[in-house]
């Protein structure tokens, strides 16, 4: 081990595709307000026709980068020329690694949290918090039903073999004599195997924080729940458009606390 990594290792490390097995991962989907997607979402991404919002507790027990972990993550419904995909908007971690990787790799917005998911029979309880404050947590019963609309998500997520995320890479690149931001809208597909796909009803409850608003993600209707665990991979990278820094500022901080008063 040394601070100087041989080519071969860094070929290694950049053509890698973070594979996670035997992944255990609560998500649910609720609606929330119109009116709050329209404020969250950043151009160029639209919002779905319903403000349909999805989020998950996840255990990764083994990984093909060596690292076990525990994550969460807040997800916008969004459109991109009229390709659906999720937005995410959080993402936190119990690993310093995870966190760097998915930062600067992928442009999720991650930071270090508490994490828990735990399963018993029916009954399946996540959460995540940070600074003492639980900002998510969900409760499921794997009742075997659940909201049309919802099941529609999950059939989808299955015969796709997984979901679209859209993000936002920040780079840096010279114009005239100052650094000013650029910022990439991109899109990745995260492919997924399922060992076993549960669904059932579930309640939501966001608390308030001021250094994780999830609570601004209003619940409206609870529309259904998953439990499953498998197989699931980071596709590659594809960017898709480059935003205006100015257009994208006020979005670009959702990965760090807000400065003290």
């Amino acid at each position: 081990m040394s601070f100087i990594w041989p080519f071969e290792d860094i070929n290694r490390f950049m053509s890698l595709r973070p594979t996670f097995y035997n992944a255990e991962m609560l998500s649910v989907l609720w609606l929330t307000k119109e009116e709050i997607v329209q404020k969250l979402l950043p151009p160029p991404l639209e919002p779905m026709q319903d403000p349909l919002v999805f989020a998950f507790v996840a255990n990764y027990p083994k990984t093909n980068f060596g690292l076990p972990y525990y994550e969460s993550a807040l997800f916008l419904g969004a459109l991109f020329n009229g390709e659906p995909g999720f937005y995410c908007l959080a993402m936190p971690v119990t690993n310093d690694l995870a966190m760097a990787g998915g930062r600067e790799l992928g442009g999720y917005p991650k930071k270090i949290a508490q994490i828990q998911l735990n399963k018993d029979g029916q009954n399946v309880l996540g959460w995540a918090e940070r600074h003492g404050i639980r900002f998510i947590e969900i409760q499921a019963i794997l009742t075997g039903a659940m909201t049309e609309k919802a099941q529609v998500f999950a059939d989808l997520i299955t015969e796709a073999g997984g979901m679209i995320v859209f993000n936002f890479l920040h780079g840096q690149k010279p114009i005239e004599t100052t650094l000013q931001p650029s910022f990439h809208l991109i899109r990745q597909f995260i492919s997924v195997n399922f060992q076993t796909l549960e669904v059932g009803e579930a309640k939501v409850t966001l608390t308030e924080s001021q250094h994780d608003p999830w609570a601004e993600v209003e619940v409206v209707k609870v529309l259904g729940a998953t439990y499953s665990v498998g197989n699931s991979t980071m596709e590659e990278v594809t960017v898709l458009a480059e935003t205006d820094p100015m257009t994208f500022a006020p979005y670009a901080f959702r990965m760090w606390d807000p400065l003290p008063d």
